[in-house]
C-alpha cells in the first residue's frame, strides 16, 4: 500500500532567544524555536530542525500559594533568585530560566521597576541560559517595569513578556529597544492572536522576533480547547498563513499547579495517593499533551516533571 505523504506550502517560523558573545551578549548558548515544515514528530513528512526546550519558573519572591511538594525541591534557595536559577541550571539542565518579577504586583509588594531590573541583572550574572522575563500579568504594572528590565538585559536578546492587548504598544517598544523577544498572549482564541500579531508586527517590531502564548489550560481544566487551538494554528502556518506562523509556548507549571488535584495533599483527601508523585504527575501530563499539540516552549516547575518531559522529548526527536 502506497504511503500518502502530505506536502505543505508553509512552514513554522524560528525564532532566535538568547545572545552569545559573538552577537553582542553574555550568554553561553541560543536557543532556536520553529522552522518545522511538518506536524510534530512526522519526520517521514518533513523536517523538524528544533527540538522543544524546557524552561524553569523562577521568582524573585517566595511563592506564598505554592504546596510544600512544590517548594520542597528549592527549600535551601527560593528566597535568592539568582541562587534558585543556578540550581535549576545545574541540576535540571534547563534549556531557559523563566524569571517571573512575581514582587512587582501591586496587590502584593508592588517592587518597583528598579528593583526588578536589579533583580534581571543578578539572575543574568549567575546562570548563562537564555532568559524569560514576566511580570505578573497586570498590564499595566507589567508595562511600567518592561523598560527597565529591557534596558538592564541590553544586548542579551531575552523573551519578555506578557504582551497583551492592553499594553502591546508599550511592550513592543521596550522589546525593541533592548533588542527582545516578546510573548503575545492571547486568551485561547485564534482570531485574537492573530489580530495580536498582527498589531505587533504594525509597530515595526519584526515577526521572527514574536512567541505566540494561546494561554494554557491544565489537565482537567481545558487543556483540551488550547490544544485545538494550537492545532489550528500549526495547520495555519504550514499552510501559508505568516500571522501565525510564530513558535508557540505553554506556561504549565503555571497552571498545572493551580489544579486541586495536583495541589491538595495526601491528608485532605486520602484516596488521591501522595501529593508528592500525583503534583509532577499533574504537570508531566499537560506538558505531555501540549508537545504533541505543537509547543516549542515549555514552562515548568517541578525537576522531576523536567527530567521526565527533556527525556520524552529527546525520543519523540529521534527519526
Amino acid at each position: 500500500m502506497e504511503q500518502v505523504i502530505e506536502k505543505w506550502m508553509g512552514k513554522s517560523g524560528e525564532t532566535v532567544i538568547g545572545a552569545t558573545k559573538d552577537n553582542g551578549g553574555t550568554r553561553g548558548n541560543v536557543v532556536k524555536l520553529g522552522g518545522a515544515t511538518t506536524l510534530p514528530y512526522l519526520s517521514f513528512e518533513g523536517d523538524t530542525p528544533n527540538s522543544p526546550v524546557v524552561a524553569m519558573e523562577v521568582w524573585d519572591l517566595e511563592p506564598a500559594d505554592w504546596p510544600d511538594v512544590l517548594k520542597e525541591p528549592y527549600k535551601d534557595v527560593i528566597n535568592d533568585p539568582a541562587a534558585w536559577a543556578k540550581k535549576c541550571v545545574e541540576e535540571s539542565k534547563v534549556d531557559l530560566i523563566c524569571l517571573r518579577l512575581a514582587s512587582t504586583d501591586p496587590d502584593g509588594k508592588n517592587t518597583s521597576a528598579e528593583e526588578a531590573a536589579g533583580t534581571v541583572k543578578k539572575v543574568l550574572e549567575a546562570v548563562s541560559v537564555p532568559l524569560i522575563i514576566i511580570g505578573t500579568g497586570n498590564a499595566e504594572k507589567d508595562a511600567e517595569i518592561a523598560p527597565l528590565c529591557s534596558e538592564a538585559a541590553k544586548g542579551e536578546n531575552c523573551l519578555m513578556g506578557l504582551a497583551v492587548q492592553e499594553n502591546y504598544k508599550t511592550m513592543t517598544a521596550a522589546c525593541q529597544s533592548g533588542g527582545h523577544c516578546i510573548i503575545a498572549e492571547s486568551p485561547i482564541d485564534i482570531n485574537l492572536a492573530k489580530q495580536l500579531n498582527i498589531l505587533i508586527t504594525d509597530t515595526g517590531f519584526p515577526i521572527e522576533k514574536i512567541i505566540m502564548h494561546h494561554s494554557t489550560g491544565a489537565l482537567g481544566y481545558g487543556l483540551e480547547y488550547t490544544y485545538s487551538i494550537m492545532e489550528r494554528t500549526k495547520l495555519a502556518a504550514l499552510q501559508g498563513d505568516r500571522m501565525m506562523s510564530m513558535p508557540m509556548m505553554n506556561m504549565i507549571g503555571q497552571e498545572a499547579w493551580r489544579a486541586k488535584e495536583a495541589k491538595v495533599s495526601e491528608s485532605e483527601i486520602p484516596e488521591w495517593g501522595p501529593a508528592a508523585k500525583r503534583g509532577p504527575l499533574w504537570e508531566i501530563v499537560t506538558a505531555m499533551a501540549y508537545i504533541q499539540s505543537g509547543a516549542d516552549l515549555l514552562v515548568m516547575k517541578h525537576p522531576e516533571a523536567v527530567r521526565y518531559i527533556k527525556d520524552a522529548i529527546s525520543k519523540l526527536m529521534k527519526k
